[in-house]
This record gives structure tokens, C-alpha cells and sequence, in this order.
């Protein structure tokens, strides 16, 4: 998920602690907090609030300069979130093992438009949007190939595309009620070549899962859960535009349920100078359900964003408009404001 990263608004982090060793290399503790108020339309009630996190971060170096990395992420009050072990070597590419990070897969490019803080639907208002997220959600084995003429290619792989996050020595849950998924392969092309101070972006990515055909109380499905996702992003300078789209088949056949999800996203945002940014996006999901009367709803959205860094503190303010949120047809439209403060420490 694209951020401006030159600002440093993707991740405010600083090193608390550091941990070193001769052969072992280094574990840091980061983290950062970010305090918010928000304001939502027809909405009353406290409008403060606080969230704290805190990350593991492990590294080291392998005999011919290959390195190795852990990170361990905490969200908000200590909840134990995600995971995941890296392998870089020299020629072979990147190997990682996930633990639900969601990015792993086409999970890392569900929507990766240009911003100057949150995503269309991450900025205020609940919108309960379905994204497309192949095996990004489950613990996951993914290889992602040296650059080569600007492109790269990722596999991504779980035996069990299930959401669970089993510890060593365990599996997870055994199938039953609404667990229905099974192995599960994405493939992403990633093609990102540069001219000076103008750079491009091109990715398409796609996903199978197998799933359980017949349940009994459940979707009786009727092949493989399938998703794609494609989008171009072009830096212009201090300029970024992008546009995506992407699909969701879920194979369902039983009246009333879900069977197709399509999303298109769209961002411009502008790096004023080194602290300043301002954007400007627009988003849209389609839900189409099976044999019901008016069977698609669709939401529509849009987010104007201003973000302004110092150092390790940001403020961000963001204000959000949806129609139809949480697919809900001829809800009208509900407005939302946010204007937060993040610290690095």
C-alpha cells in the first residue's frame, strides 16, 4: 500500500532500544503513537482517541553477504498482530514466511494509489469495504525474484488459506462452519522502471483458492475462490497519479449471498515540499449478490487529505465522503473528519 514514503508518512518509527551481537547481528524495538479526533456525521460521543504501537525488529548477515531478517508487530495495547522471517540472498531473490501481514501476495496491492496519509476507505468512515487480499490474510511462503530489466515477480503460497496464525509445532482449525477455504496461489508482475525524476509503476496480480464446494448451513460454491487486481502508478516529479481496479468471484450459489466484489480506486497527491503533501482520491465497491432483486449495491467514495511532517511528529488531517457505506443501498451519504497527530519514538 503506497504512501509517500519521502515524508516519512508511511511508517513514523525510532529505534527504542537496540540489542547487539558480534555473530547474531541486532534486535531493535520501534514504535509511535498517534492521537485523533474525529468527527462523523449524525454521530455523538467521544471524540478523542489514542493508539500505541510497538514492533520487534531483528537482522543479521549470512557468509557471503546474504542477510536474514524477524519482525514482530504489536498493535494497539499490546496485541500480538503479525510476523514474519525474511531470507534476501544474492541471487536467488527474497524468500519470506507471513504470519497474516496482508501483504503478502496481491494482499500487498489492494489498493495502492497515491496519498498524503490513509486510503479512501481508511479515513474516518466505516465503510466495511471488501478487498481483494488472495493469501495476504493466512500465514503464507512467498518468493519474490531478483529485479530484472525493472521487473519483478512474487509467488505466494499457503497450504491452508484459512486466516489463522498457527504457533510452532501446531496447525490451525479444523474445517467446519464458515472455514471453508483451502491452498491457496497468487502470482504478481511488478514492473517499476525510472527516468530521472519521473518514475513508473505497473502491477497485475491474481489468485485461486481452493474451497469447499458443498457444507452443509453453508455456501454451496461451485469452483475455486478467485481474485486479480491490476493498476498503474506515475511519478511525475513532485506529482503522483495512479488508478486501479480489482475482482473478487466467490462461486456462491445459495440466494442472497455474496458472489462478485469489484473495486476501482484513483489518487493524485502532490509532495508540496519535504514536510508538506496534499491529496486528493476517489474510490468505489461494487457488491453483487446472488439471485436477489436489485442484486449490486455500490459505494462511492472520495478523500481530500493534508499532511505536514517534522522530524519524527506528523499531522494529518483528513476529510472523507461516502455514499452507501457498508453496502447498504440508499443510505445516503455519511461525512467524516480526522485530524491526527503521530509521534515516533
Amino acid at each position: 500500500m503506497k504512501k509517500i514514503t519521502k515524508y516519512g508518512l508511511s511508517a513514523l518509527c525510532g529505534s527504542l532500544a537496540v540489542v547487539s551481537g558480534a555473530n547474531a547481528g541486532e534486535m531493535k524495538v520501534v514504535g509511535n503513537a498517534h492521537l485523533t479526533w474525529t468527527s462523523l456525521q449524525g454521530v455523538t460521543g467521544q471524540p478523542l482517541g489514542m493508539k500505541t504501537n510497538l514492533s520487534f525488529v531483528g537482522n543479521g548477515e549470512l557468509d557471503g553477504g546474504q542477510t536474514f531478517s524477524v519482525t514482530v508487530a504489536h498493535t494497539d495495547q499490546n496485541a500480538w498482530s503479525s510476523s514474519n522471517i525474511t531470507l534476501n540472498t544474492n541471487n536467488l531473490g527474497t524468500f519470506k514466511l507471513s504470519m497474516a501481514e496482508g501483504g503478502g501476495g496481491i494482499g500487498g496491492y489492494d489498493d495502492n494509489m497515491p496519498r498524503a496519509w490513509e486510503e479512501t476507505w481508511d479515513a474516518g468512515v466505516g465503510t466495511n469495504i471488501n478487498l481483494q487480499k488472495g493469501v495476504g490474510s493466512s500465514t503464507n511462503l512467498s518468493w519474490t525474484t531478483p529485479r530484472i530489466f525493472a521487473t519483478t515477480l512474487q509467488v505466494a503460497w499457503s497450504p491452508e488459506n484459512d486466516g489463522t496464525q498457527p504457533n510452532d509445532k501446531s496447525v490451525g482449525g479444523a474445517k467446519g462452519g464458515s472455514t471453508t477455504y483451502f491452498t491457496g496461489l497468487d502470482g504478481v508482475i511488478n514492473i517499476n522502471p525510472s527516468f530521472g525524476a519521473f518514475g513508473t509503476n505497473l502491477f497485475i496480480g491474481a489468485s485461486t483458492t481452493e474451497q469447499e464446494e458443498t457444507q452443509a448451513n453453508a455456501e454451496n460454491k461451485t469452483g475455486n475462490h478467485e481474485e486479480a487486481v491490476a493498476g498503474l502508478v506515475l511519478d511525475l516529479g513532485p506529482l503522483s497519479v495512479g488508478a486501479q481496479g480489482s475482482a473478487e468471484s466467490t462461486k456462491a450459489s445459495t440466494a442472497g449471498e455474496a458472489e462478485y466484489y469489484g473495486n476501482t480506486s484513483f489518487g493524485v497527491a502532490l509532495n508540496i515540499n519535504d514536510n508538506l503533501s496534499v491529496s486528493y482520491s476517489e474510490a468505489r465497491s461494487i457488491k453483487s449478490t446472488v439471485n436477489t432483486v436489485n442484486s449490486k449495491v455500490e459505494m462511492q467514495g472520495e478523500s481530500v487529505q493534508v499532511a505536514y511532517t517534522l522530524g519524527g511528529v506528523a499531522l494529518k488531517y483528513a476529510d472523507t465522503e461516502w455514499r452507501n457505506a457498508k453496502y447498504t443501498r440508499d443510505a445516503g451519504t455519511t461525512d467524516g473528519k480526522v485530524l491526527s497527530l503521530s509521534m515516533a519514538f
